[in-house]
């Protein structure tokens, strides 16, 4: 594809690398057939420019969906789209129509969710992004239209993800045609059940994988005419039989052996099994135990799995029966025997085996030896008994295990389909296909020979496929188009299974020859395809040779060959096993037929796998295909590692590139129109100013450029292989001339701007040297007039200094006499009151010490005369008391009683005497304190006078010239007091700060407080709130339960017996516990109506009838009135108004059995039936909605106040439960009192109404009908906008191709946009007539805001939905055409008034700012913080990261986030993904009833309802007279 005329100097190319495939670099330089290319690594590589492949460019950041539309479709182009999606978690892209899927080895629950697959579910194929749900939805629409069985092939090395890819293939087949489940499982749960059986049993660890499917496996799921799933049947290919007896290191065999030697002691002690280490079979590698995989859980997973696939316990006992024994004749080693060429058991360990074994299989030990150690000839004779040599018998023993695990394995297949079961009517059929792919190892055996000889036969079926899908494509497109070779594999099939001479019949016919061995079956192949271009012999072996496949060449190594195609049972082993006691085992092999038995008994793995693949190519080529490529993208098995290398030689191995190198072989580019004048319409600017067309636009661009062989289709180029990069190589020639023109003027720009910027500072630089010149003159100027100030200043400073030096020294001598005569006076005043204070002492003394003798002689006289006196009364006392002892104790105990209260009181004197001399000295102390402080600052005051007074008795003293000698106490004390004086000022300062910082805080305090203030005023308010919003809800929940007290009542009398019976008592508990069935409700329903009938007869019977004749001519009247359309008076529907006048005149809540309920209901039911016309439904929903209104402000349950609280019943509960009650019947004893409600003006007289069970149920089903009659009216308008929604999302798309550029197209481009605009003004004008529908039957407004709220929901789900699930609607240009949609919606928002839109437009935020974050630019600087809070604070992280991820720019071609963000999203993503179950990106619709009955009754007003007039046809009538309007 690289040829010297679209390659040039400055092209950007892929060129080979022997470590990572492809590196990208630019040509430097081109020297003949060679260039220097300067690689992504600054490396200069030397190429040749036939080996190198061009480069796009412009290819979107995030890889294209569809690799048909890269522009240079090769390998590079392939390998980095693939690994650009991989890196963005983009696991799927299309080939065409074929699926590549590479493994991210991590969960990804997300795109696999309901959600997901309800977008994809009858999507077109590559309308949304590539999935596995797209293929298997057009694989089941191809099955369903056309009446086509459909395959679906998947394909990929082990450990590409084929099985989970088939499982979710299953799962989203089974959401299209899944079928009721029977016995509790579907057919598709059981088809997915029967995965752990066989990847137990066919399942093994290889080099590339731990879970290796070494079988390949077709579902075939069965569906009926209906398109429902009926039955399925798996069937199985090439079991890889060697493994069990042969494993390489570090593989390991079946994963049963394992899990059985893992299961629990019991088992293996029954089985008389041990470590794998002790088996042959096992012990071959030294790969025991997986990371990944606990083999002990997997066993009682097994176990489980084999439950629930219908295998019983005595079937599980003997399979792993079976299991255990083949593990034991592992270990069965022989010797040579005593005769010649004959061999018995080695020894007591062989014997042991041996003899468990024969025990495990139920068959006699002595045949069991004599079936491994001998064999039988049958001659015409007599029958010869030979005996086997070790080798020979050990070839016999692993033939007898290989042989029994085979049997086993396709028991448990034949076991699976028969619990499933298979439909024999089924006609269609879509069938799964999990095959192995290609494989090229270090050592290839048989195996790997079957295998590739499959995915040869796949490969062609492939290349047959792709070549049609290829020339439907130029077909549909109409372009002239000639046969185009590809490349055919024909001849490698033919070299492998051609009659006679193919390698398969050159090695059947080596195997019957019993002298055959490996070497011989070589030499006949070299000679045989000697001249083969298929078949290649190595240059160093004997027996090894080389097959040159479509994938590359493989070496095979035949020494096994002949060992493992012979499939032929050994007739000892048949009968041994055959007469087992065994059920089981026996039934594994049954008799042979006699002709069978005659015939020859050789039968080859080889033919039996060819005709099988024959079977499996018949079943593919009667369906139509559909191919998935599995890619593993490394060998780790660990996520965001792609290694080219392997990624490359898979899509190899699946075909891929063959697909492409067919591709390449027509026309290998193609683009749509528009992308094709978008990109090269500069080529030919004339051409696209002055045509419109795009066809002939695009047939100019190619005529001006002169290329030869393309075709032009309906809708797209076609360009041959490099015709692409020869327009692109033009294209870079005439951006290259624009560059050099814009950089001209770029740079005569610069050096325009560069000369005036350097005469500016030229000029500023002068302007700063005059100013510097002018500063210098000035400061010399302004120094000599500071000099002649400083000597002025200092001449007067020594003046005024000589000054105060005298006038200091007079004053200080003044104050030292006058100090002097002070002293002096102050000492004689001191002395006479001392003289004073001496004298009243001591006559104070005297006169206290005469006191003091006077007071004492009368207490010591006052003493003795006392005494004297109580010595009298001590001798009274003594004598009472020798006449009594009473006394004496009385008086012992007061006088104990005295002491204690003696010393109690002394205590609390001490106590009230320590306290108040405590607080006596620090009143003191303070008091003292206080009066020192106050004795400082006079004396401090009155110095400061003294001092004021001296310094103005010294300035008016007359000048003195004599110096004297001056003391400088006083100076010194001055400067103390002055320091003083600032240390107080300082203080004071410190204080007064202290106080402003007290202050601010106290300011602060205050305002949070007042802040507390309002927050607790806030949640009083609130409290109050919630106390109202209690009350309505226990005034509702009071309501509800009285009903619901009535309708138990009604259910509990239904019966007419006394006691019900027993079925109806359980009809009564399952309604009162609020389950009740369809059954239920049938007999419940037809019972109340016997009922009915009975009660009426007996009604009949009695003299007064409930209603009269004339009421019952009424009620039809009324019935017939409000059948037709009334209207309106004002704003209030007539027919509502009418009937509940009517109803409240009538009494007819308070009767206990009446018919005009039913009747109404049945009229409003009837009214809707048509379903499509809004008017009728929105008269309707008027009407209900006032009624129940009225009903609902109207009747107040009080009667069942006292009831106790029962459960709500859920029957009556939900919509139709409510709808399908019967009024009739109701039960005497219910009697529930309902109080009317006030309804202003309505009627004049309000009274109190005793409610009956009919009024309430009526007022449940007219609930039931407003939210009927509301689903309805909202579906009609969604089912309206719902196909112009798809084409607003998609508008961008279909319509840009006539955007073409050029300042001459704005009337086309205006055109253009008026035609996008026209499908949002459809939505618009869709909403302003469903707007003036609503308003002209006056629905109430709260429930238009409802309607338009989830209507804007609905948009909101939908656009953003369709935005993420498509690449191509996450562009710039979409996101302006869906913006200025989006402002066609605010207007008319805007228009309607918040009156009737309500908060519909905030309903569109999702996809408000996933537009916005389209739109705006600079995405790479903004980083994830602005991102998630500033621009999208509503979208998730993994909607984001969608968005991120899929935009691109097809107007101004810049590029989206950065990688930083990019990686911070994909963190936050693995760090949610492993706290919580991921959520889907997409947004669900929300389809509820958003209101009840209390929304409605508080957002409407009081209805005055007492104007209405009645219509004329019961205006006339006597008996409806109380509805006219009463005169006032």
């Amino acid at each position: 594809m690289g040829t010297p005329v679209n390659i040039i100097v400055g092209s950007h190319v892929w060129l080979e690398d022997p470590q990572v495939c492809w590196i990208d670099g630019q040509v430097t330089k081109i020297n003949g057939k060679d260039a220097e290319i300067e690689a992504g690594n600054r490396k200069k590589v030397v190429a040749k420019l036939s080996k190198i492949y061009p480069k796009d460019t412009e290819a979107p950041a995030g890889g294209v969906d569809d690799m048909t539309k890269l522009s240079y479709l090769h390998e590079p182009g392939v390998l980095q789209n693939l690994k650009t999606r991989y890196e963005l978690n983009e696991i799927y892209t299309y080939t065409g129509n074929i699926l590549i899927a590479i493994n991210p080895f991590q969960r990804l629950p997300h795109i696999y969710d309901l959600h997901m697959m309800q977008q994809y579910k009858g999507a077109p194929f590559g309308e949304l992004s590539p999935h596995i749900f797209a293929v298997a939805d057009v694989a089941y629409r191809a099955m369903i239209n056309e009446g086509k069985s459909n395959s679906i092939l998947v394909s990929g090395e082990s450990g590409a993800g084929k099985t989970e890819t088939t499982k979710m293939l299953m799962r989203y087949l089974a959401f299209l045609g899944g079928r009721a489940a029977t016995e509790g499982r579907t057919v598709e749960q059981q088809v997915l059940e029967s995965n752990p059986v066989l990847e137990a049993f066919g399942n093994a660890k290889t080099v590339r994988n731990n879970n290796s499917s070494r079988f390949g496996k077709f579902v075939e799921i069965q569906f009926d005419k209906s398109g429902r799933i009926s039955g399925a049947a798996i069937r199985t290919y090439l079991l890889e039989r060697s493994r069990v007896c042969q494993i390489n290191d570090p593989e390991r065999n079946y994963h049963c052996f394992y899990l059985l030697c893992a299961a629990p002691q019991e088992e293996i002690e029954k089985y008389k099994l041990g470590s794998p280490k002790t088996f042959h079979y096992l012990n071959q590698s030294k790969c025991y135990e997986l990371d990944d995989m606990n083999d002990s859980l997997e066993y009682l997973a097994t176990r489980r799995a084999m439950d629930i696939v219908g295998i019983s316990q005595q079937e599980q006992e003997a399979i792993f029966r079976v299991v255990a024994a083949i593990l034991h004749i592992g270990n069965i080693d022989f010797a040579k025997g005593k005769e010649v060429d004959s061999s018995i058991p080695k020894d007591d360990k062989a014997k042991f085996h041996l003899k468990t074994t024969a025990e495990l299989l139920m068959c006699d030990t002595d045949g069991l030896e004599d079936a491994l150690c001998k064999r039988v000839m049958v001659t015409p004779e007599e029958v010869i008994k030979r005996s086997l040599d070790p080798q020979s018998a050990a070839v016999s023993r692993d033939g007898l295990a290989k042989t029994i695990y085979s049997r086993l394995f396709d028991w448990l297949v034949n076991k699976i389909n028969n619990s499933i079961g298979q439909d024999s009517n089924s006609k269609s059929l879509i069938g799964v296909l999990d095959i192995y792919g290609f494989e090229s190892f270090k050592s290839n055996s048989f195996e790997q020979f079957c295998i590739n000889f499959t995915n040869e036969k796949l490969q062609q079926h492939f290349n047959q496929h792709v070549f049609k899908m290829e020339q439907e494509e130029y077909t549909k497109e109409q372009i002239n188009w000639s046969y185009i070779e590809f490349v055919d594999n024909q001849d490698v099939l033919d070299l492998i299974e051609k009659k006679p001479g193919g390698i398969i019949a050159l090695l059947d016919e080596a195997c019957m020859f019993p002298k055959s061995t490996h070497e011989t079956f070589s030499n006949k192949l070299y000679q045989t395809f000697k001249n083969h271009k298929r078949f290649i012999k190595p240059k160093l072996s004997r027996t090894n040779f080389t097959i040159s496949h479509y994938a590359g060449e493989v070496q095979y190594q035949s020494d096994q060959f002949l060992d493992k195609n012979k499939d032929y049972v050994v007739a000892e082993h048949q009968d041994l096993l055959s007469a087992s006691k065994c059920s089981f085992v026996a039934g594994l092999f049954p008799p042979l037929p006699e002709e069978t038995s005659k015939s020859s008994k050789f039968s080859s793995i080889g033919s039996r796998f060819k005709l099988q693949l024959q079977q499996l190519m018949e079943t593919l080529s009667s369906t139509e295909p559909h191919y998935i490529r599995c890619v593993k993208p490394n060998n780790l098995l660990k996520p965001a590692i792609f290694e080219n290398a392997n990624i490359m030689q898979q899509l190899r191995c699946g075909g891929v590139l063959e697909a492409i190198r067919i591709s390449c072989a027509g026309y290998p580019t193609r683009r749509a129109f528009f992308e094709f004048v978008n990109r090269f319409s500069l080529l030919a600017p004339e051409v696209t100013e002055a045509q419109h067309d795009e066809k002939i636009v695009c047939q100019k661009i190619l005529e001006k450029v002169r290329l030869k062989g393309y075709q032009i289709g309906k809708t797209k180029v076609f360009l041959r292989a490099g015709q692409m990069a020869e327009l692109d190589a033009q294209r870079a020639q005439v951006l290259g001339h624009a560059a050099k023109t814009i950089q001209q003027r770029i740079r005569t720009h610069q050096a325009r701007k560069h000369y005036l910027a350097l005469r500016k500072k030229t000029t500023y630089v002068q302007s700063l040297w005059r100013g510097r010149l002018a500063l210098k003159l000035y400061q010399k100027m302004r120094r000599e007039a500071a000099a002649v100030k400083i000597q002025k200043n200092i001449r007067r400073y020594d003046a005024r200094k000589s000054y105060i030096k005298l006038h200091a020294s007079v004053l200080t001598l003044q104050t030292a006499l006058r100090a002097i005569a002070a002293h002096k006076e102050f000492s004689f005043r001191k002395q006479t009151k001392a003289s004073i204070i001496i004298q009243a002492r001591w006559r104070c003394h005297k006169a206290a010490s005469y006191y003091k003798k006077l007071k004492k002689g009368a207490i010591v006289t006052q003493c003795r005369w006392r005494g004297n006196v109580a010595r009298k009364e001590l001798r009274k006392l003594k004598m009472a008391a020798r006449e009594t002892g009473a006394l004496k104790e009385a008086k012992d105990k007061l006088e104990k009683r005295v002491e204690e209260l003696t010393w109690r009181l002394q205590l609390e004197k001490s106590l009230r005497a320590n306290l108040e001399e405590s607080k006596t000295q620090e009143i003191a102390k303070l008091q003292n304190s206080l009066q020192e402080m106050q004795n400082k600052v006079d004396e401090t005051n009155a110095m400061l006078v003294k001092e004021r007074e001296n310094v103005k008795v010294i300035e008016e003293a007359p000048p003195v010239v004599k110096e004297i000698e001056v003391i400088v106490e006083d100076t010194q004390k001055i400067e103390s007091l002055t320091a003083e004086v600032e240390s107080l000022q300082t203080s004071l300062e410190s204080e007064k700060q202290k106080a402003d910082a007290f202050e601010s805080k106290y300011n602060e305090a205050q305002a949070c407080s007042e802040e507390s203030s309002k927050k607790l005023e806030d949640s009083e308010k609130k409290v109050c709130q919630l106390q109202e919003i209690l009350t309505r809800l226990e005034e509702k929940i009071t309501n509800i339960e009285s009903e619901n007290q009535v309708l138990r009542q009604q259910a509990l009398a239904m019966t007419p017996n006394k006691f019900p019976s027993v079925r109806t008592r359980s009809i009564i508990q399952r309604v009162d516990s609020g389950h009740i069935g369809v059954e239920a409700r049938t007999t419940l329903d037809i019972h109340s109506s016997s009922m009915n009938h009975r009660e009426s007869s007996e009604v009949e019977d009695k003299p007064q009838k409930s209603l009269n004749e004339k009421q019952q001519e009424n009620q039809e009247l009324l019935i017939r009135c409000i059948a037709q359309h009334l209207g309106f008076a004002g704003n209030r529907p007539v027919a509502a108004c009418i009937v509940y006048k009517c109803l409240l005149h009538w009494r007819s809540f308070e009767v206990e059995r009446t018919s005009v309920f039913d009747r109404i209901i049945q009229i409003v039911g009837h009214a809707i039936e048509t379903q499509d016309n809004n008017d009728v439904l929105a008269y309707w929903l008027c009407n209900t909605s006032t009624l129940v209104l009225l009903l609902q402000r109207t009747l107040k349950a009080s009667g069942a106040a006292g009831m106790a609280p029962q459960r709500r019943r859920s029957s009556s509960g939900t919509l139709f439960g409510r709808m399908t009650q019967s009024f009739r019947g109701a039960p005497p004893g219910v009697n529930v009192s309902l109080i009317s409600g006030s309804v202003s003006g309505g009627v004049d007289t309000l009274r109190h109404v005793e409610a009956k069970y009919p009024a309430l149920l009526f007022k449940q089903q007219l609930t039931a009908y407003v939210e009927k009659i509301y689903g309805m009216i909202r579906d009609n308008l969604k089912k309206e906008i719902s196909p112009l929604l798809g084409l607003c999302i998609q508008a961008p798309r279909t319509s840009r191709a006539s955007l073409v550029k050029g300042s001459s197209r704005s009337v086309a481009n205006t055109e253009s946009q008026k035609a996008l605009i026209a499908h949002w003004q459809g939505i618009v004008k869709s909403l302003g007539n469903f707007l003036n529908t609503l308003k002209e039957n006056h629905v109430p407004p709260f429930l238009v805001r409802k309607v338009f709220t989830q209507m804007f929901s609905f948009i909101n789900v939908q656009l953003f939905n369709s935005l993420l699930l498509r690449r191509e609607c996450c562009s710039f240009s979409n996101g302006e055409f869906v913006k200025a949609g989006l402002a066609e919606l605010e207007d008319w928002c805007y228009k309607a008034t918040d009156e009737y839109a309500g908060s519909a437009w905030d309903e569109l935020k999702h996809i408000r700012q996933a537009i916005g974050f389209l739109v705006i630019h600079q995405k790479p600087k903004k980083t994830l913080d602005e991102i998630s809070h500033d621009l999208c604070p509503v979208l998730s992280i993994q909607q984001l990261y969608r968005i991120s991820t899929m935009y691109w720019d097809d107007k101004y071609g810049t590029h989206s986030v950065s990688p930083d963000v990019i990686s911070n999203m994909r963190v936050m993503m693995t760090e949610d993904s492993n706290s919580a179950v991921s959520n889907s990106f997409l947004l669900d619709d929300d389809s509820s009833i958003p209101f009840s009955v209390d929304d409605i009754s508080k957002s409407k007003e009081q209805i005055d309802i007492s104007d209405v007039d009645p219509p004329p046809l019961i205006r006339e009538n006597s008996g409806f007279s109380f509805l006219l309007p009463r005169p006032d």
